[in-house]
C-alpha cells in the first residue's frame, strides 16, 4: 500500500497556469509562427522586452477556439477572457493552449519578426486598412505576404499560418484596436526638441 502512494506521488503532474499575463514569471517562452522549434531554438523574452508597451499586450489566441479574446482576470484554475466582438466571457483552463499575440513571432530567413512589427507593416502597407481577405487562394496569399514580409521563411511559415495573421490582423482592424498611426505621433511628440545653439559672441 505504501509503495502505491509512492508511486501515485511521483506520477502526479504539477499544473500549469495557463497564459503568461498577470502576475506571472519574469521569463516566459515566445511562440512562433512556422515549423515546431526543437528545444535549442527557444528565444526567452528578457524582463525588459515583457515591460514595452503593447497593442496585443492582452489578445489572446486559444488553440481549438475561432476568433481572439481578451485577457479579463486570473482564475482558479486558470484565466477569464472575453472573446472579441461579441464579449461573451468565459474560462481559459489551464490545460488549454493560450497565446498573447504580444509573444508571437514569425520566421524569416535569418532571425524572428514580432507579429505586432507585421501588423504594422500591412498596416502601413494597406494605408490604415484592411488586409487581404484570409480567405483567399494560396498563391495570393503567398504574394501578398512577400510584399509585407519580403524576407519571410517560406519553409517554415505556412499557407495556414498566413491565413491566421491575416485573419487576425483584419478581426482587431475592424475593433480599432491597431491604432498604429496615434503610436506614431506620439513618438514623434515625445521625441526631445534640438534647440538651435545660437552665437553670443559680439560681433566687432
Amino acid at each position: 500500500m505504501a509503495d502505491k502512494e509512492v508511486t501515485k506521488k511521483q506520477t502526479r503532474k504539477t499544473p500549469v497556469k495557463a497564459g503568461t499575463l498577470g502576475k506571472q514569471k519574469e521569463k516566459k517562452e515566445v511562440a512562433y509562427i512556422g515549423k515546431e522549434r526543437d528545444t535549442e531554438e527557444r528565444r526567452k523574452v528578457t524582463k525588459e522586452e515583457e515591460e514595452e508597451p503593447s497593442l496585443l499586450k492582452d489578445i489572446l489566441s486559444i488553440s481549438g477556439y475561432s476568433g481572439l479574446f481578451r485577457y479579463i482576470s486570473q482564475a482558479r484554475n486558470g484565466m477569464i477572457v472575453e472573446a472579441l466582438g461579441t464579449g461573451k466571457r468565459m474560462n481559459a483552463f489551464a490545460t488549454m493552449k493560450v497565446n498573447s499575440l504580444k509573444d508571437i513571432a514569425i520566421f524569416t530567413r535569418d532571425k524572428e519578426v514580432t507579429l505586432e512589427e507585421v501588423f504594422r507593416k500591412i498596416f502601413e502597407k494597406e494605408s490604415g486598412g484592411s488586409a487581404l481577405d484570409s480567405k483567399s487562394e494560396p498563391d495570393t496569399l503567398k504574394s501578398y505576404f512577400s510584399e509585407v514580409l519580403p524576407d519571410y521563411n517560406e519553409d517554415r511559415v505556412y499557407v495556414s499560418d498566413i491565413r491566421k495573421v491575416l485573419s487576425w490582423y483584419n478581426i482587431l482592424h475592424g475593433l480599432n484596436i491597431l491604432s498604429f498611426e496615434k503610436d506614431k505621433v506620439v513618438k514623434e511628440e515625445s521625441q526631445p526638441v534640438k534647440k538651435k545653439k545660437t552665437d553670443t559672441r559680439k560681433k566687432t
